[in-house]
């Protein structure tokens, strides 16, 4: 199987649209790491992604006949483009299916090199199954963005390219998963030409289908898929790349969304570039491998594939806010004190000269106070020291550094705690970005409801999230379970939440 594509790979053409994109030294994530770090600037291409090479060398092998009805494809973003520059030099007619909820900035690309757009569902999923019923339709040829031999293939010149270029011995290669497709192709030339180099599949914690595949030992189909890495978010991989992957990849790396914005922040310091999620991820699973196994396995050539920078303007806020979070470098804290003169300046001289990034709180009875605290710190051993020594010092601390709640929302919520929150429900919604999504939501609500608190987040995605509190009575409870179930949103009841419990709800924690 691996000879096969091997001469598939040899043979791609990618090269009338892509380049060979550059193998860069990465001087100061090395120093940091005490590893020998590359980047393969997948990034580089004319559409910000690899994806053109795989787009590209399959409507290459397209007949005549084929070419002539023209192309269809499903996409969120990077395939559509790739698709879509392949088709112009091609000067071949294609049609994008892309969600309603796909920022206007893709759409306006992909319309740029020529595709005409079609606008459908809210999902990748519904996308797809729209650009299906299409290509039945039409006779056009559907290109799909990973589960293809020659998509697969033209993503393996990226193996090709990173031999040809380090002249030095590799340990490890490290590729973002989402169908399959990248970590594929790469593998099957490294592990047929160097089957020593190591090939490290990185996911994230939410959207790991392709490890639970491999460990299940047939495919999976996640019931959710977290969406911060809209280029890795798919539901179920590839039957083709899951056969390659189960024979070319070694090993696995899951990584969170606050560990992708680090990992962002320590590629634009080396290169003056944004990467976007997926792009970033690469390199977030490096330096966690590298962080679990440096002292057990030979790791010291490192190659991470930054793969694409197609990333929203609106997005770089929520990069930015959560980087220090992801590099250990902040601690989020709920502290209790004393109401009384004096209690502010004792718990500003135990935290000695360390950096307050953030500091809230209301009073919360004549009592006591509960201060929301962000602490910059070295390190987790640094938390470790501070959290221990505000202990000793008699205050009641609560780590909320890993809370998702407190990340997303509570910190720019705190403010008090009302009086009337009898029968309240705390839910947290992922929402499509989409008009009429609200309204949609608030017409289906059981008229003697109330909303009894609000918060709204846009984090630069095709999916917004709104943290909402509900009262409803107790006899209505069964109303509620069956209103959230016909809603069709992703949701989590975070009625029990620790920081919801301490910053916004009168029975608070003692």
């Amino acid at each position: 199987m691996l000879d096969k594509y091997l001469r598939e790979i040899l043979c791609a053409n990618v090269y009338d649209v892509a380049k060979e994109s550059k193998l860069e030294f990465a001087p100061i994530i090395s120093k940091k790491i005490g590893k020998k770090i590359f980047y393969k600037r997948e990034d580089q291409q004319e559409t910000f992604s690899f994806k053109i090479r795989g787009a590209y060398n399959k409507m290459s092998h397209l007949s005549s006949a084929e070419l002539l009805r023209g192309v269809i494809a499903a996409s969120a973003g990077n395939h559509g483009q790739g698709v879509s520059l392949a088709a112009k030099k091609l000067r071949i007619r294609s049609t994008i299916v892309m969600p309603r909820t796909t920022p206007s900035v893709k759409v306006t690309s992909v319309k740029r090199l020529g595709s005409d757009v079609v606008l459908h569902g809210d999902s990748y999923s519904d996308a797809f199954e729209e650009a299906m019923k299409i290509a039945r339709r039409s006779k056009k040829q559907l290109v799909h963005p990973f589960d293809d031999m020659h998509v697969i293939a033209g993503q393996g010149t990226i193996g090709m390219e990173i031999i040809r270029q380090m002249s030095e011995p590799i340990d490890a290669i490290f590729i973002a998963v989402g169908g399959g497709g990248l970590i594929s192709g790469i593998g099957c030339y490294i592990k047929s030409i160097r089957p020593d180099i190591k090939i490290i599949g990185v996911q994230t914690t939410d959207s790991d289908a392709m490890m639970r595949s491999i460990e299940k030992g047939k495919r999976i189909k996640l019931k959710h898929v977290g969406i911060f890495s809209d280029g890795t978010a798919v539901k179920q991989v590839g039957s083709e790349t899951f056969k390659l992957a189960k024979l070319v990849v070694d090993d696995f790396c899951l990584v969170t969304a606050d560990e992708i914005c680090a990992a962002t922040r320590d590629i634009f310091e080396d290169t003056r570039t944004i990467q976007e999620p997926a792009g970033a991820m690469a390199l977030a699973g490096l330096k966690k491998y590298v962080l679990a196994n440096g002292n057990k396995k030979k790791l010291d050539n490192l190659v991470a594939i930054t793969c694409g920078a197609n990333v929203n303007f609106e997005r770089l806020r929520i990069i930015a806010e959560r980087s220090e979070l992801g590099e250990n470098k902040e601690a989020l804290l709920a502290i209790s004190l004393p109401e009384q003169r004096g209690s502010f300046l004792k718990l500003c001289e135990t935290l000695g000269n360390r950096h307050i990034t953030e500091f809230n709180y209301r009073m919360e009875d004549s009592s006591t106070a509960i201060v929301f605290a962000g602490i910059e710190v070295k390190d987790s051993k640094e938390k470790t020291k501070t959290l221990k020594e505000l202990k000793a010092h008699g205050f009641k601390v609560f780590d909320l550094s890993d809370d998702e709640i407190s990340k997303s929302h509570i910190r720019h919520m705190v403010g008090g705690k009302s009086n009337l929150t009898d029968n309240e429900k705390l839910f947290k919604f992922d929402f499509p970005e989409r008009p009429g999504a609200l309204t949609s939501f608030l017409s289906k609500m059981h008229p003697s409801w109330n909303i009894s608190l609000f918060n709204y987040k846009n984090n630069g995605t095709d999916s917004g999230k709104i943290l909402i509190g509900l009262q409803v009575p107790e006899n209505e409870r069964r109303l509620l379970e069956k209103f959230l179930k016909q809603l069709g949103y992703e949701y989590t009841n975070e009625s029990k939440n620790l920081a919801y419990r301490l910053f916004l709800n009168k029975k608070s924690l003692r």
